[in-house]
């Protein structure tokens, strides 16, 4: 039975993972967050993983405060890019696989189509310079790792932008929600069972993949998309990025191309909206 040791798993998509879990009998799962898997503190990784011995990890702990890492900067590569070199170096002195989550914070926004695997990453934050840094020390210490980009992660985990629109939605009137900015959002449910699904598979193919649901929609739309499921009755209204200043820059368009992905591993891109109605239906459920 392989162990498979799952960093960040109180966040959106550890959660996630745990919820599929019971349906792998055959992945002996071990969940650590920051209390006991501290990614800004390297000897305690060590200890720990030696004490785990895993023969796969996923990583889905990461310095995520965008805007904050614009002044917390040393944290911030603290955790996305050195605890990562760390980590892919115990990986590949120990012959344990490695799965690391990125995002579309490495690309600049400026592309007409959707980006690929191959093209340039130009990072326009801190946040996604740190999380860039990580990849490329987890592609030069541990060349047998698999890197998921993704985007615009949501879950009835955690914090995210449907379960803010949907306060928001409650509390006001109307609402202002950025026209220009535009991607997939990505259900961490839908991410966690593409990352099981690879692990299950008898293919390791190593390097980066992009995964985010299909479709090609701006925050405004999505917002209006939870206003519709949702059934409220809150005005909203698209506004330019410019009119909505916020301490890191967000790439205008970071649509990821997923036909690497598809044509590796067969996974087909479930539609955000798809995902959307399923997420919103547990929340609201539970509500």
């Amino acid at each position: 039975m392989k162990k498979i040791l799952v960093t960040g798993a109180n966040g959106q998509l550890g959660s996630e993972i745990k919820v599929l879990a019971i349906a792998y009998p055959n992945f002996d799962f071990v969940f650590t967050d920051i209390e006991d898997f501290p990614l800004d503190q390297e000897e305690v990784i060590i200890s720990n993983f030696k004490q785990i011995e895993p023969d796969i990890v996923i990583n889905c702990a990461a310095y995520t405060a965008v805007d904050k890492a614009e002044t917390d900067s040393i944290t911030a590569d603290t955790i996305n890019h050195l605890a990562i070199a760390t980590l892919a170096s115990l990986c590949a002195d120990s012959g344990a696989k490695l799965v690391h989550i990125s995002t579309d914070y490495v690309f600049d926004g400026s592309s007409p189509i959707a980006y690929t695997e191959e093209d340039q990453p130009n990072p326009k934050s801190v946040y996604g310079v740190t999380k860039l840094a990580g990849e490329m020390a987890c592609l030069k210490n541990c060349p047998e790792s698999i890197i998921i980009r993704t985007a615009w992660v949501y879950s009835e985990f955690g914090n995210n932008f449907v379960k803010t629109m949907l306060r928001l939605m409650t509390e006001r009137d109307s609402l202002g929600v950025v026209n220009d900015q535009v991607g997939s959002p990505t259900y961490a449910a839908d991410l966690a069972q593409v990352i099981l699904t690879i692990l299950d598979s008898s293919k390791w193919e190593t390097g980066i993949y992009h995964y985010s649901n299909a479709g090609e929609i701006s925050w405004f739309q999505f917002a209006q998309d939870i206003k519709e499921i949702g059934r409220k009755t809150c005005d909203i209204k698209g506004i330019p990025a410019s009119s909505y200043p916020t301490p890191a820059e967000r790439p205008a368009y970071s649509l990821l191309d997923k036909s690497k992905i598809r044509a590796v591993y067969g996974i087909e891109p479930i539609d955000y909206k798809v995902s959307l109605q399923i997420m919103m239906g547990k929340l609201l459920k539970n509500q």
